[in-house]
């Protein structure tokens, strides 16, 4: 599936500090199943538009940091 290469999808339930600006996740599915359950799912805002929510995670074990976007549905 190549379309789907280097894609990782979740859902699950967040909240979010303002005085910080981060977003902890607590993620209950995902296409990678080892971030089920897994503690530190802290994203870092990055920019928030009226339709667009940029933000970032932690840097991996690897040392790789991630760029996330949502966008609001039309």
């Amino acid at each position: 599936m190549a379309i789907a290469s280097g894609v990782v999808a979740y859902t699950g339930t967040y909240t979010v500090d303002e005085s910080t600006k981060t977003i902890h996740v607590s993620i209950e599915a995902s296409s990678f199943p080892n971030l089920v359950g897994a503690p530190n799912q802290r994203r870092i805002v990055t920019s928030i538009t009226d339709d667009e929510l940029k933000f970032t995670n932690p840097r991996t074990p690897a040392g790789i940091t991630l760029e996330l976007v949502f966008k609001r549905a039309r």
